[in-house]
């Protein structure tokens, strides 16, 4: 095998993984996790805001 040949197998080793990650990301099922993971920075803030009276 030459380093052309090696060279196209990993290229189209990692356009497979590329399109792999991309479909596992912007599947269906995961919209749910995602939207909750988005909203976990408010969460925490409004849990602070909770607990000290005296924050604005």
């Amino acid at each position: 095998m030459d380093a052309g040949i090696i060279g196209s197998a990993v290229t189209v080793l990692f356009f497979l993984l590329f399109i792999g990650i991309a479909w596992w990301a912007f599947h269906r099922e995961n919209k749910q996790k995602y939207e909750d993971a988005a909203q976990l920075p408010f969460q925490e803030d409004a849990d602070e805001a909770g607990r000290h009276p005296d924050a604005s």
